[in-house]
């Protein structure tokens, strides 16, 4: 066996960019499969009529539900960049060697575009808590 670098045998993966990119990813699926649910649910509510529809739609209307959703649009955001970071992975093995940089260039793209988004559903919770 040839000597190796300690370095050689740790994988990059373990505490690293890709490992927290793979957490991350799980996590906001999740999050969108719940809102998911949720808003079947809030559509059934159809069924039961309108006033009872309304009742339950005005609560998107509350600031801390707004601020959910503003989270709710930066989940499905970071999810759609990273599954395109991990597509890129797949279809071009020789990529993973720089996966870490695709990480950071996922993350650059997704906080540029969080800034206007946040800017925009940011000023209207503001205006809806302040008037």
């Amino acid at each position: 066996m040839t000597s190796r670098r300690r370095s050689e045998f740790s994988t990059p993966y373990r505490g690293r960019e890709g490992q927290w990119s793979w957490i991350a990813h799980r996590v906001t699926g999740v999050g969108i499969l719940l809102f998911l649910f949720a808003h079947i649910v809030d559509t059934a509510l159809l069924g039961w009529g309108p006033d009872a529809y309304n009742r339950v739609v005005s609560v998107y209307h509350h600031p801390i539900v707004q601020v959910m959703e503003l989270g709710l649009v930066g989940a499905v955001i970071y999810h759609a960049l990273n599954g395109l970071r991990i597509m890129v992975i797949d279809f071009w093995p020789s990529t993973a060697d720089h996966q870490a940089r695709l990480f950071w260039g996922t993350m650059l793209v997704f906080v540029a575009s969080m800034v206007p988004i946040t800017w925009i559903m940011g000023s209207r919770i503001i205006e809806e808590l302040f008037g």
